[in-house]
């Protein structure tokens, strides 16, 4: 029976916290006026607006009441619908299922909703893909795992839950799988991608590590243990040994 291996890994900091949406008080405020404007005329959506002015004034005068947001919201939304009738047929009502602007609101608020499930989706991915990896990280087999699309935002999760440190063998990890094009790195594209979403000294890393098993076909990654520590403390000249090797290569070939 093999007995789980112990690392001496700080403690993981709570799981990656799901996008909260954000209280909006003026978009609050527009939605109480529709509501009550809802079947109004210009009449009466006028004596509104007098009545919003007013309470605007008295609120004025309380400083705890100054900054208030809703309040300047729905007095900005009165004074739009009596702009609205105003300019409409007479005996128009107010209909917010006719109202262009408040249709468009609809939409974009729809379209930041489905926003917002899938970036609480995706959050509810890499805090489990983390958790896969670190159980894999305990038992020592995250060696023998393929990345796959997406794990460079665990590796920035990874590293928020350990309070930012780096932790080297996820690092090694990933960039062994980028120089020997493993896992989803077999796409160019991603390999590509890359560049972009892990830091320099991975890359750095990963660079260094193709050319050395260009120079030592089959050599065992653990005699490069050397490229990590290079990569780690000098990520830009374990870049320019790498440039160097694969022109030295290229040259030769």
């Amino acid at each position: 029976m093999t007995t789980p291996r112990r690392t001496d890994r700080r403690s993981l900091a709570p799981r990656v916290a799901a996008p909260r949406e954000p209280v909006a008080p003026a978009r609050i405020g527009r939605r109480v006026v529709r509501r009550r404007a809802k079947g109004m005329d210009a009449v009466a959506v006028a004596a509104a607006l007098e009545e919003a002015r007013f309470d605007a004034r008295q609120a004025s005068r309380f400083e705890d009441l100054a900054d208030d947001v809703r309040g300047r919201a729905e007095l900005a939304e009165w004074e739009r619908l009596d702009q609205l009738l105003a300019a409409a047929p007479s005996g128009t009502v107010y209909d917010p299922d006719a109202d262009d602007v408040v249709q468009a609101e609809l939409a974009a608020e729809a379209a930041a909703a489905a926003d917002h499930e899938a970036a609480v989706r995706e959050a509810q991915r890499i805090a489990a893909r983390a958790d896969e990896l670190q159980a894999l990280r305990d038992l020592g087999t995250l060696e023998q795992t393929e990345p796959r699309d997406g794990d460079e935002a665990v590796r920035d999760e990874l590293t928020r839950r350990a309070g930012g440190y780096v932790q080297a063998d996820v690092d090694a990890w990933l960039a062994h799988a980028l120089a020997a094009h493993l896992g989803h790195y077999r796409d160019p594209a991603a390999r590509e991608a890359a560049a972009g979403l892990l830091p320099p000294p991975v890359l750095a890393h990963a660079a260094l590590l193709a050319e050395l098993a260009h120079l030592a076909p089959g050599v065992d990654m653990d005699q490069l243990a050397f490229a990590a520590r290079l990569a780690t403390t000098e990520p830009e000249a374990a870049g320019d040994l790498a440039a160097f090797l694969a022109r030295a290569r290229s040259g030769a070939s």
